[in-house]
């Protein structure tokens, strides 16, 4: 196997979308397939065989009873409406768990996505727990971001996502939680356009930002983000499954009437407007050919199929002009204000502070935790 410099030229995955558009550093071998391509082989590589798959599942059902017994729930989903979490939902209720169902409201939930997670939870008969954000503080951290130029605007509705679902956690005493992260179709991811650290956030946020993080879901300590770990065990359950997304879809429809959103992750109005608009346009970056290069990957789609997939608009004009609108409008923003952040240059997110915790903060977390009251350490 000999993989090639990268270069100027436009070049493409032999068997997937992965481009040196997408990604500059893209690597290929002598017959024109990718480093991804390798990459999803070597995870794929890993996965348990089938029969492993089922003796696990049933090894992880015992477990999680065992470890709830006398208490009122076996595990947490974060469920935000969409396929994985949907589904993941689905499995759970299949296997008997007592799941508490975790919500992450930040503002930007579309009336379906709520419609769908209320639909979920009421045929499952699982508890519902939604986590409504502060929005005049997320709405302050969002706009740091966009004034950092950075590509993962993302960034702090994940990293409030992970936050809250480990404090309720510690507050709910949750060992488990199963999450929706799957090889079938998140195997492919490009590194340069994620940034999760918290350290960045906060960085970014006191650059940037207004306002005091009194309420976001960040421990905070001298300025800088502690880490605390070993407050729970995630289970990616879809992985013990042959988890199709197409198949997915349609049981949820089935036993829940779910109702699509036309996009990955579209759950969220601005996550539809970021990944249909502001990727594109600014950091030349679209993110479907990474979506459906991991469903090629597992066979669950053709090239070609995904190819014509592409040639669908990435967002219907009607639909981004309502979005547009109402993105920044929501944000406090001008139109005059949002195009002169498209014109604006971009920054690497390593341009911020960027270091992981250090293993004092890490200490100094195991002893807060037993105590720990507040989202917020000023």
């Amino acid at each position: 196997m000999v993989f090639s410099i990268k270069d100027s030229e436009y070049r493409q995955c032999s068997v997937s979308l992965m481009d040196n558009v997408a990604n500059p550093d893209i690597t290929f071998d002598e017959n024109g397939i990718s480093n991804y391509f390798y990459e999803y082989k070597t995870k794929l590589s890993a996965q348990l065989n089938s029969e492993e798959k089922q003796l696990q599942i049933k090894k992880i059902v015992e477990t999680l009873k065992r470890n709830g017994r006398g208490k009122p729930y076996d595990c947490m989903v974060g469920l935000s409406g969409g396929v994985d979490s949907s589904y993941l939902c689905y499995l759970a209720w299949k296997l008997g768990l007592r799941v508490l169902c975790v919500h992450f409201d930040n503002g930007w939930n579309s009336e379906l996505a709520v419609d769908n997670v209320h639909k979920i939870v009421e045929k499952c008969g699982f508890d519902l727990y939604t986590y409504v954000i502060n929005w005049n503080e997320f709405r302050d951290i969002q706009i740091a971001y966009f004034k950092a130029g950075v590509i993962d605007l993302e960034a702090p509705t994940d990293i409030g996502i992970f936050n809250s679902l480990t404090l309720i956690c510690i507050q709910k005493n949750i060992k488990y939680i199963l999450i929706g992260d799957n090889l079938a179709s998140e195997g492919v991811g490009v590194a340069a356009w994620s940034n999760k650290n918290p350290n960045n956030l906060i960085d970014i946020h006191q650059k940037f930002g207004s306002k005091p993080l009194k309420e976001f879901p960040i421990i905070i300590k001298n300025g800088r983000y502690i880490y605390y770990k070993n407050v729970y065990s995630k289970i990616r359950l879809l992985d013990l499954f042959d988890y199709n997304v197409k198949l997915a879809k349609q049981t949820i429809i089935d036993e829940f009437n779910w109702r699509d959103y036309g996009g990955k992750h579209y759950e969220s109005i601005f996550t539809r407007f970021y990944q249909g608009y502001i990727l594109p346009e600014k950091f030349q970056v679209d993110k479907r050919k990474m979506h459906l290069s991991s469903l090629i990957f597992s066979g669950q789609i053709s090239k070609e199929e995904a190819s014509l997939e592409m040639k669908n608009p990435i967002y219907p004009e009607e639909l981004l002009h309502v979005d547009k609108d109402y993105v920044i409008k929501k944000l406090g923003m001008t139109s005059s204000d949002f195009e002169e952040y498209m014109e604006s240059p971009v920054f690497d997110h390593g341009y911020y502070y960027n270091e992981p915790p250090t293993g004092v903060q890490v200490s100094l977390i195991r002893r807060v935790l037993s105590r720990f009251k507040q989202l917020v350490i000023n």
